[in-house]
Parts: structure tokens; C-alpha cells; sequence
């Protein structure tokens, strides 16, 4: 399973790990690493629907959800009919 958020589209993003003494001597050591995006697993009822959905969302994605509501952001992203 990708690790995707069902909302935001979220996915992880690959940076380099730079320290002020690299940038001074313009020299890299550190490589690059995979920054992952904070996902969570929620089992979200939905009045409307009257039954319960799984979804893998991000912390953002809760915000969101949060502030428009479950089911229209969940029906904006085309996880319900």
C-alpha cells in the first residue's frame, strides 16, 4: 500500500540533510533522505451515510476535515458516492 493521503494527495518527499558548515565549505556529506508525510489510520462514522469508513489521512487531511466536514471532504475527494 502507498503511503498517500486519501485527502490531500500528500506523498513523501526526498531532501538533503544540510548543516551551516556544509553551506560554508560547500561540501555535502550528508546524502539525501525520504522525508514521510504524517499519515494516520481513521475509522470515521458518517451520519449521512450511516456507516463507518477507514481511511488512511494525513495531518493536514484531519485539519481539513475538521473544518469543512467529514462528508463533504470526503465526497470532494471522491472516497464516498
Amino acid at each position: 500500500m502507498a503511503r498517500v493521503c486519501d485527502i490531500t494527495g500528500k506523498t513523501s518527499q526526498v531532501g538533503g540533510g544540510y548543516s551551516n558548515r556544509t553551506r560554508a565549505t560547500k561540501f555535502n556529506p550528508t546524502g539525501k533522505r525520504r522525508r514521510q508525510v504524517n499519515l494516520q489510520k481513521k475509522t470515521l462514522f458518517i451520519p449521512e451515510l450511516g456507516k463507518k469508513i477507514t481511511i488512511t489521512v494525513s495531518a493536514k487531511g484531519l485539519k481539513t476535515m475538521k473544518k469543512r466536514g467529514a462528508y463533504l471532504t470526503l465526497k470532494a475527494a471522491g472516497l464516498v458516492n
